[in-house]
């Protein structure tokens, strides 16, 4: 009988999601800042991850060029592949440099912020004058210490890679809605 094992997974996802709410609403808040200079300047948001954290990359990049809970006009997002380079590992920074611009923006998904890819796809990021948000997990790895004073770093202070992720799902979401709210005015019925 593992039902009491699962509505603990329940309990333990909303206890964390609770507590986090106040220590991460600042961070999410700059991030939205963050991509609402984006889009209304007319630049991209480029998303890379690996791992399991490359299907949250893909998620919101659909979410933010499609509708996310109400119609409106495409956003200019792209997810970052993940599929290997000549070197056998994926090259995210390649494709920073290849697709970034000025006035871009660079989201980074990781549960630990500790990937050499990641940090290499800032520093590309940066060298192309573009933004990064760090959304990662732990104490944000060697990530946090990558980035810039205009950057956004939103981390999930916590071990465990499944409830960050859990958290970090929850992040994209209040971005996308922070990103609509602000574009399309506020939305009632949020239930």
């Amino acid at each position: 009988m593992l039902e009491p094992r699962i509505q603990q997974q329940f309990i333990d996802s909303a206890d964390l999601n609770y507590k986090l709410a106040p220590t991460l609403s600042g961070a999410v808040d700059a991030a939205v800042q963050a991509l609402l200079a984006c889009v209304t300047g007319g630049h991209t948001l480029l998303v890379g991850a690996t791992g399991r954290s490359a299907m949250l990359a893909q998620y919101f990049a659909d979410a933010f060029v499609g509708p996310f809970e109400r119609e409106r006009p495409e956003l200019r997002a792209l997810a970052l592949t993940t599929r290997s380079g000549p070197s056998g590992t994926p090259d995210l920074a390649r494709q920073v440099r290849a697709l970034g611009a000025p006035g871009d923006v660079l989201l980074l998904i990781s549960t630990t912020g500790q990937g050499p890819l990641l940090q290499e796809a800032a520093s590309a990021a940066h060298a192309r004058e573009m933004t990064v948000i760090a959304l990662t997990g732990a104490d944000g790895g060697e990530l946090r210490r990558r980035l810039n004073e205009t950057d956004v770093l939103v981390c999930v202070p916590h071990e465990r890679a499944a409830r960050i992720r859990e958290v970090h799902l929850l992040v994209l979401n209040c971005l996308c809605d922070g990103v609509d709210s602000h574009l399309l005015g506020e939305q009632e019925n949020l239930t």
